[in-house]
């Protein structure tokens, strides 16, 4: 069953597009997460799915209901912001209570709710505070009890934990997955952070100039990405991007450099190698000569930037093999041939 569709969905301010006819199914109950670079459309499309913007040309379904004319109270769906949007003269249980005092909900019915979704997300002690009286973490906690207290269909996150300090960011993306698992509700995230995509996502949908540019597992973005921007954008540290020829099997850049590859394809290419696959070793002969300009060690392994006749690369080095690689120290540079990457001069997969 598919929870959200998207049909052909357009957004114009004026005549400036901001979505170009998408088209999206989301999975019931699976953890989707649009991420993109800002001004990409991705909180536009969220927006139009909960209501908050009109579409201005093609469909949006909820379930088998075409929701795309329907007011936000309509379309069954709750929604989280970047800025928590509570009410700081409610205490934190009428926070949570708002949307089904809303409805006219019994009391009782509703205490019942309050202390269940108040236990799920460990905010019992807090109920009686103002918002306040909260850090940030917890604020975030009432925000996501308002939203899943009417048990919608559809989750709705609009970056909903940029405001976070990186621990707290952690944690809070370990809670979030651990209640939508346990609810089964679909989920729909919006973010920049290909990070915090990577970790959440059942479903990844990478957007651009509002377009979709790729969707899928997240593993499968990460390894098999369908163009240079998807390539750069999905991975920390990006993707090396090194433009060439190949001719006769051999990949040529930076003035004579040589790789040998296994391809059928001719002509000017960009080779394209993740950090992890990139090999250091210091003497020997394997390889191409490069220079270390910097290390960055960070606990178990190390990122190191270096130079190869002008061409700069990144290498992701277990701490543990560091030994002789210094900055400033020469070292020889080989590619882990089975995980190379080719684009053609369009920038798309080849």
């Amino acid at each position: 069953m598919t929870a959200v569709r998207l049909k052909k969905v357009v957004k114009k301010y004026g005549d400036v597009g901001a979505v170009h006819g998408i088209d999206l199914e989301l999975q019931d109950g699976k953890f989707t997460v649009l991420v993109g670079p800002s001004g990409c459309g991705k909180t536009t499309t969220l927006r139009m799915i909960a209501g908050l913007e009109t579409v201005t040309d093609g469909h949006i379904f909820i379930g088998d209901l075409d929701v795309t004319d329907l007011e936000p109270k309509d379309r069954d769906v709750s929604m989280v912001f970047q800025n928590y949007a509570l009410y700081p003269h409610l205490t934190v249980a009428e926070n949570i209570a708002f949307p089904l005092m809303a409805r006219g909900a019994k009391r009782a019915d509703i205490q019942g709710r309050i202390d269940e979704v108040a236990a799920a997300l460990e905010i019992t002690p807090l109920l009686g505070r103002k918002p306040k009286e909260l850090s940030g973490g917890q604020q975030q906690r009432v925000a996501i009890g308002r939203a899943i207290i009417r048990q919608p269909k559809v989750f709705l996150f609009d970056e909903p934990l940029s405001n976070l300090d990186a621990k707290l960011r952690v944690e809070m993306r370990t809670e979030l997955l651990r209640l939508q698992r346990q609810l089964g509700t679909t989920a729909v995230y919006v973010t920049h952070d290909q990070e915090e995509a990577m970790t959440l996502s059942d479903v990844m949908v990478v957007m651009r100039d509002g377009v979709i540019c790729q969707q899928g597992r997240p593993v499968d973005v990460y390894e098999q990405p369908v163009d240079t921007f998807v390539a750069s954008f999905v991975g920390s540290p990006r993707m090396n991007l090194i433009k060439g020829v190949i001719d006769h099997g051999a990949f040529t850049f930076a003035g004579g450099v040589g790789i040998e590859i296994t391809t059928s394809h001719f002509g000017e290419t960009t080779l394209g190698v993740r950090p992890e696959d990139v090999i250091l070793s210091v003497g020997g002969d394997e390889g191409f000569a490069g220079v270390v300009e910097i290390i960055e060690l960070l606990g178990p392994r190390a990122i190191v930037t270096l130079k190869a006749r002008g061409t700069s690369l990144t290498a992701v080095v277990e701490a543990s093999g560091l030994s002789g690689i210094t900055e400033g120290a020469g070292v020889r540079v080989r590619f882990r041939e089975s995980k190379l990457h080719l684009f053609g001069v369009d920038g798309r997969r080849l």
